[in-house]
């Protein structure tokens, strides 16, 4: 019956997310807490495991989860069911995108949904943020703020922004997870 749940659950994952992995974070937490497959502490663990291995980090998050609800199979459904929905959009899309694209309408739909996006984009980190530097699990919590997190995240913050800067390039994340795992080590051991 698992299967099926994983299956069923990054389906709808899968089909009402826009805007790649990142938007699709908030409602796989949603899912996730809500069947009671992982706590809130254990999904921000998967997500950052999920951004420093390589892939879609959508895929990635529900592999994890799919593989530690049932092993390597629900690994499968679980990718399966959410990679589901974009694979067939993305056949629709190629067959008619250049037909499409020529109808105002077709432009300003896809304008719509951008706006959307950077919300789910913000909203995600917003609450990555209060649970993870300022340990805000509910509305009822108080602000108890970790003072090494708080230091890795400002730290990470100003060396991109120099970066970016003086280079004028986006820094990659590659050092940034790199830099932020050797600070963790020297801060949380």
């Amino acid at each position: 019956m698992i299967f099926f749940w994983l299956f069923l659950t990054f389906l709808k994952i899968g089909a009402v997310s826009f805007g790649g992995g990142y938007g699709m974070i908030s409602l796989i937490r949603e899912e996730v807490l809500s069947h009671g497959w992982l706590t809130e502490e254990q999904l921000l663990r998967f997500i950052a495991v999920s951004e420093s291995t390589p892939g879609p980090i959508a895929v990635n998050m529900a592999t994890f989860i799919g593989s530690s609800q049932a092993g390597s199979a629900g690994a499968l459904v679980a990718t399966f069911g959410v990679i589901l929905p974009s694979f067939l959009v993305i056949l629709l899309i190629a067959a008619f995108l250049k037909k499409g694209m020529k109808y105002a309408g077709v432009r300003a739909a896809l304008n719509g949904i951008r706006p959307v996006i950077t919300g789910l984009v913000l909203g995600t980190a917003g609450i990555l943020f209060l649970s993870t530097i300022a340990n805000v699990q509910t509305i009822h919590d108080s602000v108890l703020l970790d003072w090494k997190a708080g230091i890795v995240f400002a730290i990470l913050v100003v060396s991109s922004t120099a970066y970016s800067k003086f280079r004028r390039k986006p820094f990659s994340p590659i050092p940034l997870l790199l830099l932020s795992g050797i600070m963790g080590i020297l801060l949380y051991l």
